[in-house]
């Protein structure tokens, strides 16, 4: 152990006399100044007890503390850029804002507003009329509301319509929502006693008819939107469903859980059902997400016969679910564009990003690799078709065409070099297949391209 060296640590007192320390003073909080000084010293006095430097100067513990304060400043929560090609990408987000929603966000956020205020009668109004209006308007149903998430959707329906009830459900329909949260332990939470029928592979409407007792509170359907039963399967329709709640007088409820508002099979997808064909054929309520397939911020949206969801708004649970201001914002500047399915498809991203034609993105990946050749040659960069996911729990089984840039080095391996661009000021994530790094552009932007360039440039 090199004693000089542990004595020559410098004590905070004297670093808080360094004329950049000073200047850190005057821009930043001094608490965390101070934390970033005394952390920096015991950062070096570690490293002199495991032998691991072997000389230090007063310079070197600065440096470090304003790293170190820097990584104090900036936000936990911040931007990425999303290489990976997965538009609707869970951990990184979920679906993007559009220009639209993000300046009814501002506008609400930096303002007093209406949120529960009636300004036409001049008294307390329902923050649920700001949207329903539309959500009416787009899904065709009788009635709306919106909550903050689909699971606190699922659980509000059946903790309004079937507490201490039973709620009759397909086995092939128990669902992993993601997260570990699972359809029957939200249903068992909203005080519903789950009631399977049939098989995982098939089940037939004599299953749910043969369960039937003056205890069902509701039919239950859960589209599953996050994997595929392939093969030997049947499931119940929509229609024989509803035929069957009808003579019964039972509601049936649905979790069509990503929320399609457009028929994507119009545009080379596989056919995924919407919203407004399960209220076309006379579902009594419907949730759906609004930051997965809808494109917009994360809640959960209930649409059906109005005396069903008049009941919800009623029910002591709607309070602790309810959004707020900024939520609602977003919610209706995303829910506006769909009065236009031209403009939903041009202004909300994840839909424009899901929709973009192969051929612009090659464009994309041709521009992006001559910014990538002109900062670097350490580094092969090659163009090559590939393909893209929905993710989110949506479309398990789309693949959709693209094309990427992939990267290989002799300096690096393509785990240093995906570690390195993780680690970058803005984080960039990307995939690695076959120890190549690889971009895609479907969820890149131009905006970006000088960031990943600079971030090759700098390794």
């Amino acid at each position: 152990m090199n004693r000089e060296l542990l004595r020559s640590l410098p004590k905070v007192d004297e670093l808080l006399q360094e004329e950049i320390i000073k200047n850190q003073l005057n821009n930043s909080m001094r608490v965390l100044v101070l934390d970033s000084l005394r952390e920096a010293i015991e950062f070096y006095r570690k490293a002199i007890l495991n032998n691991e430097i072997e000389c230090l100067t007063k310079e070197e513990v600065v440096i470090h503390s304003i790293k170190l304060l820097n990584k104090k400043k900036s936000p936990k929560l911040r931007k990425v850029i999303n290489g990976t090609g997965t538009v609707v990408h869970t951990n990184l987000g979920r679906s993007l804002l559009s220009k639209g929603a993000i300046e009814k966000v501002i506008s609400v956020a930096e303002n007093y507003n209406n949120l529960e205020y009636d300004i036409e009668k001049g008294k307390r109004g329902s923050r649920y009329s700001h949207i329903e209006e539309i959500i009416i308007k787009i899904t065709g149903a009788e009635a709306a509301m919106v909550v903050n998430n689909n699971a606190a959707a699922v659980m509000l329906v059946l903790d309004t319509l079937c507490r201490e009830k039973e709620a009759i459900v397909s086995r092939g329909q128990l669902v992993e929502i993601g997260g570990s949260f699972r359809v029957p332990e939200v249903m068992k939470f909203s005080g519903a006693k789950l009631v399977e029928v049939g098989t995982t592979n098939r089940t037939h409407l004599y299953d749910y008819e043969d369960n039937i007792s003056e205890n069902t509170g509701v039919l239950l359907k859960v589209h599953t939107s996050n994997f595929k039963i392939m093969g030997f399967t049947e499931e119940v329709s929509i229609e024989d469903l509803v035929k069957l709640g009808n003579e019964k007088n039972i509601p049936v409820f649905e979790d069509i859980g990503s929320g399609v508002l457009i028929d994507y099979s119009k545009y080379g997808f596989v056919y995924e059902p919407t919203v407004q064909e399960s209220i076309r054929k006379g579902i009594d309520v419907v949730t759906f997400s609004g930051d997965k397939m809808l494109g917009g911020p994360q809640a959960g949206i209930i649409v059906g016969k109005k005396t069903y969801v008049d009941s919800m708004r009623k029910n002591q649970l709607t309070r602790a679910l309810r959004i707020d201001k900024m939520t609602l914002a977003a919610l209706e500047g995303t829910l506006q564009h769909y009065l236009e399915e031209a403009e939903a498809i041009k202004d909300i991203p994840t839909l424009s990003m899901l929709l973009c034609g192969k051929e612009e993105l090659k464009k994309r990946a041709q521009k992006l690799k001559r910014k990538l050749q002109n900062k670097t040659d350490k580094f092969t960069f090659t163009i090559d078709s590939d393909y893209s996911m929905v993710g989110g729990g949506s479309m398990p089984t789309e693949k959709m065409e693209t094309y990427v840039i992939r990267i290989k080095s002799e300096s690096f391996t393509a785990a240093q070099i995906e570690e390195t661009l993780r680690m970058n000021e803005v984080a960039i994530i990307v995939r690695i297949y076959n120890n190549e790094v690889i971009l895609d552009l479907r969820t890149l932007f131009e905006k970006d391209y000088e960031i990943i360039a600079e971030a090759f440039k700098n390794m």
